[in-house]
């Protein structure tokens, strides 16, 4: 990796950075001083290597569509996140950290499950797992965790059946997930992690083969994929670990996150409540997810080819962090970007990512969010904290920010 940094910034800061006190919703204030700057920076990361840090939407979008920017964690130079997410991606290559022509071929094969006109017939089974948990927590005692009664089960229920996963076995994939997703996880505690969610699932499998018929997304990879030799079951296996792990933790922790929000806005909260269009609701998701970032450590890549931007070059070899959360607070793309505004049309925001590799889940997480939203605050007008939002435990130290815990009351 080139290692010679800009001559304006000699020693670069840490990254990622700290989140300014009592301003849980914001992206550190560091990343905000940079992006005014309007140029590129660098940053150290936990190995001591310095890539570049892109701020600004405009560049971060043009960046993610260049072909010159690399996702390939095996090549030298990689930002990687953590010592455990190294060791991890070493030990398991996904279709994320893949290149075109590879990364295409391999996400074709579960591109079509999540398409839009899918995960719309979805939309019922959804709405009934949402109303089922929302009236087990009216029935249940008060306070309650409204992650564990609710943000956790929705997309949980709803990424097991998508897959044929027994949900019985929600808490052993969630632990695993988590060991998995924390920045300070052994890379021996990983590479176990994911070893025992790709064992589990691979006996899945091999059950699913011995009693065929099934229409769920493993039992169609086991048909479609693995019996026409384009892929190892081990390979289908280590696939559903990727799509069962993303589509449960991002989108509980939207949710929960999302309610915090919400309710320390109840000017928006109260707005969303009474949002008959549909449209509405789907606005709102969008704003969420802009203002909230919840993949908060940036998109990682390492430069094939120089690449010049905005005055700079990125060299061949230099890593590079493209931070979504500081993006989407940009004000060139979002005017007044720190004001959460349901009502704006936050449609360009970068959450999912952007070009070929944005995030392929993301019909279903606005499915399951839009469902969510339209619905818990419609049907628990009264919600409300049940403790000091000052109190709250938040995921500074993993690859998805949330809250550990959300006490509520109604």
């Amino acid at each position: 990796m080139t290692e010679t940094l800009p001559a304006r910034q000699p020693d670069p800061p840490d990254f990622p950075m700290a989140r300014t006190s009592g301003c849980p919703f914001d992206p550190p204030s560091q990343l905000r001083t940079l992006m005014k700057e309007k140029r590129l920076s660098s940053v150290r990361l936990w190995d001591g290597s310095t890539p570049w840090l892109v701020t600004r939407h405009d560049q971060l979008r043009t960046l993610l569509g260049d072909p010159r920017l690399s996702s390939d964690a095996t090549l030298p130079g990689y930002p990687h996140r953590s010592a455990g997410s190294k060791a991890g991606e070493a030990h398991r290559r996904t279709f994320l950290t893949m290149d075109d022509p590879e990364h295409a071929r391999i996400r074709r094969m579960v591109t079509a499950p999540f398409a839009i006109r899918r995960m719309e017939a979805l939309r019922p089974a959804v709405q009934t797992i949402v109303d089922d948990l929302i009236d087990a927590l009216l029935a249940g005692p008060r306070p309650a965790d409204l992650v564990q009664a609710f943000a956790l089960p929705v997309p949980s229920l709803v990424i097991c059946a998508l897959l044929g996963v027994p949900y019985e076995d929600h808490g052993f994939f969630q632990r695993n997930t988590k060991v998995v997703v924390h920045h300070a996880s052994a890379p021996e505690a990983v590479v176990q992690a994911l070893e025992d969610l790709t064992d589990y699932l691979d006996e899945l499998l091999d059950t699913k083969r011995a009693h065929p018929g099934g229409d769920d997304l493993l039992s169609r990879l086991l048909v479609e994929r693995v019996d026409t030799g384009e892929m190892t079951q081990r390979d289908a296996a280590r696939m559903g670990v990727l799509l069962l792990s993303a589509g449960h933790e991002t989108t509980a922790n939207m949710i929960a996150l999302g309610t915090l929000a919400l309710l320390e806005h109840p000017d928006q909260l109260a707005a969303l409540r009474i949002a008959e269009d549909p449209k509405a609701v789907a606005g709102a998701v969008e704003e969420l997810l802009r203002y909230l970032t919840i993949t908060h450590s940036g998109r990682r890549r390492v430069a094939l080819a120089d690449i010049e931007i905005d005055g700079e070059t990125i060299r061949a070899g230099d890593g590079v962090v493209l931070t979504g959360d500081a993006a989407n607070r940009d004000p060139a793309a979002f005017p007044d970007p720190d004001r959460l505004d349901i009502g704006r049309d936050a449609r360009r925001h970068v959450a999912f990512g952007f070009g070929v590799h944005q995030c392929l889940g993301q019909p279903l997480a606005r499915l399951e969010l839009q469902v969510v939203y339209g619905t818990l605050y419609r049907r628990v007008p009264t919600l409300a904290l049940a403790a000091d939002a000052e109190q709250l435990r938040f995921k500074h130290d993993g690859a998805v920010y949330g809250v550990y815990e959300l006490p509520v009351t109604w």
